[in-house]
């Protein structure tokens, strides 16, 4: 099976492909690194922010953003497996989270999500290595496509309060596919949705970034709060 691999800011080639893989159920796998706002420094012209806006409204495409080492090794071996067809691995630039990055290679079930906290008030769905970020906002205030939709009816079924936390934009990423989900099944809670703002995002560190978008530990605990 073929990996294509390139920073998301350089994908304009690859874009096509990707489409073209998925309308024929060709078993490509494209590696975008440097997603969201992790490029810092490097600025607007840089930052990977778009991705799962662009990719989400391709039919026959799996979208995925592993949140530590492990989710990203055993997701590049999901891919590979033989009845896997189009498949796309985001993650950003910079350190990892793991001090052992070592891991068994297991088969990732597609379309299902990890459930990190049991909760009866507050529901939070990450996406990537911000739920990393976003698990210690949790701690102080006490995954995109396909969905996991068992997950989602039992949020919908029992939370009146929703807070979606991704390192993408919140036009068309993950946010806005809970959203589609909820309006879809008919169900009503209050949905908060924490991500890049729609606007060019300036130069700047990835904390400082993170922190102007309201996605550091900071900004995700100020808004639970809120609503827990």
């Amino acid at each position: 099976k073929a990996f294509v691999a390139t920073f998301f800011v350089f994908s304009d080639y690859t874009k096509p492909m990707a489409r073209l893989s998925a309308l024929m159920n060709l078993p490509l796998t494209f590696i975008f690194t440097h997603d969201s706002i992790g490029v810092g420094e490097d600025g607007p012209t840089h930052h990977g922010v778009f991705d799962l806006a662009y990719f989400r409204p391709i039919p026959n495409l799996t979208i995925s953003s592993p949140m530590d080492e492990h989710e990203l090794r055993r997701l590049m071996y999901t891919a590979q497996l033989p009845d896997q067809g189009p498949f796309v691995i985001r993650y950003p630039r910079g350190r990892g989270v793991l001090l052992d990055w070592k891991c068994p290679l297991e088969e990732i079930p597609v379309g299902k999500g990890r459930r990190l906290k049991e909760g009866k008030d507050l529901a939070v769905i990450t996406l990537g290595p911000i739920g990393n970020v976003a698990a210690r906002a949790i701690e102080r205030a006490e995954k995109v496509k396909p969905l996991d939709e068992a997950l989602l009816h039992e949020v919908g079924l029992n939370f009146q309060h929703v807070v979606t936390i991704e390192d993408g934009v919140k036009k068309g990423g993950m946010g806005s596919a809970v959203l589609e989900f909820m309006a879809d099944n008919d169900y009503i809670p209050r949905i908060r949705r924490i991500g890049v703002p729609d606007a060019f995002i300036e130069h700047g560190t990835i904390q400082e970034l993170h922190h102007l978008c309201g996605m550091d530990e900071e900004g995700i605990y100020n808004q639970l709060i809120i609503d827990s």
